[in-house]
């Protein structure tokens, strides 16, 4: 699944699944992207990710701020910034993405990634000429 020398977005749900105890054929298809290739996330993942882990998942906030460091020093954070927000309703408007989705989008631009890993999206659309959207489990 990995494509060697390409950067990757990953969406909040994918995240997820690395650190689920419950979608084990999910996570097994995740740890390898998470090693093989440079790996890139928003802020807005971030803030999801320990939301649902917290909320749906009963993780600690105490465990969640160790994960939360780990993720700031293993792999690319990008800021959502004035400019990510106009992006992403640009985005939004010309894609018919809902709001939160284009967001997402605007990230891996801004973080100039080749592959969107996610769930949400349309799995082999190109976005921009340049981000492919891939659905990691579509073969569970």
């Amino acid at each position: 699944m990995a494509d060697a020398g390409r950067k990757i977005f990953l969406d909040t749900n994918v995240l997820i699944y690395a650190y689920s105890e419950t979608e084990v054929e999910k996570k097994i298809k995740v740890l390898p992207l998470l090693e093989d290739e440079p790996v890139s996330l928003s802020t807005q993942v971030v803030n999801e990710f320990v939301w649902v882990m917290n909320k749906k998942f009963n993780v600690s906030m105490d465990s969640l701020r160790q994960i939360v460091i780990n993720l700031f020093a293993l792999y690319h954070v990008g800021v959502i910034n004035d400019t990510t927000i106009t992006k992403a309703i640009d985005m939004s408007s010309k894609l018919k993405l809902p709001y939160w989705d284009s967001l997402i989008v605007a990230s891996a631009v801004e973080a100039d990634c080749d592959i969107l890993y996610t769930e949400d999206l349309q799995h082999g659309q190109v976005i921009e000429n340049r981000i492919t959207v891939r659905n990691p489990f579509l073969d569970l």
